[in-house]
């Protein structure tokens, strides 16, 4: 009788195949409860950014009050130093934060991993010149090499998400190319170049799948420092400019009222500790879940 992993038929095959790679990662990931309270941190996160507009009570750059009003009925978390609603600023500021996070952590997902498919799979001169580079990008902190990037191009969350990326992508870099000199050992690499799988062929249907649990986990990961460093450029005034409500921002210009209105800078501080909780749990639960070493302990 034919087992289920030798069934030939194009459609019932990969269905099988993939039901098989999937139920074990979805239960796994069921069973971490850290995982799940970060799926849902980040999926309320994510809802919130979607509906700004309906749920804020009023406009994100209005100055619709008096300025540094207490927290109360009216305005739940006071107003700032311009008389704007600090809620409706918070909510969203999560736009910014997880568009900022986005894009970033991909520009430096595709960049960093171009670069370690090139190291890992050509090696030899190449793979040496590399890695020296990303060696050296490693010797200066990334938060002061994001100040530094970010200064020379010019303040603005543009710049602000270039430079992250930038800093970043080694990262990415070094992870695809240690799993790159692990899976070109592998039997079935050898196989499928003696058949003729050419060059893309190889890195597409073999390389890429076999890195890609790695690469996911990274990534979730990286969304919650990527958050990090946007509301520490916004802070440093190198991010987002007003009067976009970023929470780094929020932070930089309610610092100087904290003695008498701390709430200023309060609720963008919980806003970016919440949500960074939320991607680091995510991150822990998906590590778990997709490394086969340690199913068994979730």
């Amino acid at each position: 009788m034919t087992s289920p992993s030798a069934i030939t038929d194009p459609h019932t095959g990969k269905m099988a195949i993939r039901r098989r790679r999937t139920l074990p990662f979805i239960a796994a990931l069921s069973r971490n409860t850290p995982g799940l309270v970060g799926l849902v941190i980040i999926a309320l996160v994510v809802l919130t950014a979607i509906l700004a507009p309906i749920i804020s009570p009023y406009s994100p750059t209005a100055q619709v009050s008096r300025r540094l009003l207490e927290p109360g009925a009216q305005y739940l978390l006071g107003t700032d130093e311009f008389g704007r609603d600090i809620l409706s600023r918070v909510i969203h500021g999560s736009r910014i934060s997880l568009y900022v996070g986005a894009v970033s952590v991909g520009l430096a997902l595709v960049s960093g991993s171009i670069m370690g498919l090139i190291a890992g799979y050509v090696g030899g001169r190449v793979d040496t010149l590399l890695m020296r580079l990303i060696d050296m990008l490693f010797a200066i902190p990334s938060l002061v090499l994001a100040i530094v990037i970010a200064g020379l191009l010019g303040p603005s969350l543009t710049n602000a998400m270039i430079a992250i990326g930038i800093v970043y992508a080694p990262i990415y870099t070094r992870l695809v190319r240690g799993e790159m000199l692990v899976v070109r050992n592998y039997a079935y690499i050898e196989a499928a170049r003696a058949v003729g799988v050419d060059h893309v062929g190889l890195i597409l249907r073999h390389f890429l799948p076999n890195i890609a649990a790695p690469l996911i986990i990274q990534t979730s990961l990286l969304l919650s420092t990527a958050i990090l460093a946007e509301a520490a450029l916004s802070f440093l005034g190198l991010g987002a400019q007003p009067p976009d409500p970023s929470w780094g921002a929020m932070l930089g210009s309610g610092r100087r009222f904290m003695e008498l209105t701390p709430w200023v800078a309060i609720a963008p501080g919980i806003a970016i500790v919440i949500t960074v909780l939320g991607f680091n749990l995510l991150g822990d639960g998906l590590r778990d879940a997709l490394d086969p070493r340690l199913r068994g302990n979730t």
